[in-house]
């Protein structure tokens, strides 16, 4: 990768000059595209010249993770490395003080497809869960379901989110301890590894309940 500014997707202008952040992000980038080859992310035909080209949903909850994934995609996208259409998404789930302007305002300045959807999942989630009880399983539930409506309607492909590794860890501890299923935004599991989740899963929860 190169490191003029004119050399560099202009989704990372205005970032720091440090030779530690143009080694962060090329290891970044570098990484990103090993992932997507390694576990074939790019689906058969999906690199055919024939075949139509693919979109994908890249959902932004405005956080540094998501940010620094469509980031990252877009500078393949835009070295010709990414076969694919980038469509930015984010859901605004009416939570109150969310600053509903700011994506779409930076979405449309550096010209990024996106699309702003508006879903009061907040209402809902506050009505369905007792007081005291956390918020998280039934929020992140609706909002999966409306990311999967979003894509179905857009003609995406696949679904991508920006996860850094302690959300993933923290992710599988809450599935094993408290549900019967091992339940993640996995490209491919072998159905026999689910089958061992589950049944481990559920001596977990038996043990600690």
């Amino acid at each position: 990768m190169l490191d003029h500014d004119d050399e560099i997707h202009p989704l990372f202008s205005g970032a720091p000059a440090s030779t530690a952040f143009k080694k962060l992000r090329k290891r970044i980038v570098r990484q990103t595209r090993e992932a997507i080859d390694a576990y074939g992310m790019i689906d058969k035909g999906e690199g055919d010249p024939q075949a139509p080209r693919p979109r994908w949903l890249v959902c932004l909850s405005g956080g540094k993770d998501s940010y620094t994934l469509l980031a990252v995609l877009h500078e393949l996208q835009w070295r010709g490395l990414l076969p694919v259409d980038i469509l930015a998404c984010n859901l605004d789930q009416g939570q109150p003080g969310f600053p509903a302007t700011v994506l779409p305002e930076f979405l449309q300045r550096m010209d990024v497809p996106h699309r702003i959807e508006y879903q009061d999942t907040y209402s809902i989630v506050v009505d369905k869960v007792p007081a005291g009880r956390t918020f998280c399983a039934l929020c992140s539930r609706l909002r999966r379901g409306n990311l999967y409506r979003i894509a179905r309607e857009e003609g995406c492909s696949a679904v991508v989110l920006g996860h850094h590794r302690d959300d993933i860890r923290a992710l599988c501890r809450v599935t094993t301890l408290c549900s019967d299923l091992f339940s993640l935004f996995f490209k491919r599991l072998d159905t026999s590894v689910i089958h061992k989740f589950s049944r481990t899963s559920k001596r977990m929860h038996h043990a600690f309940s």
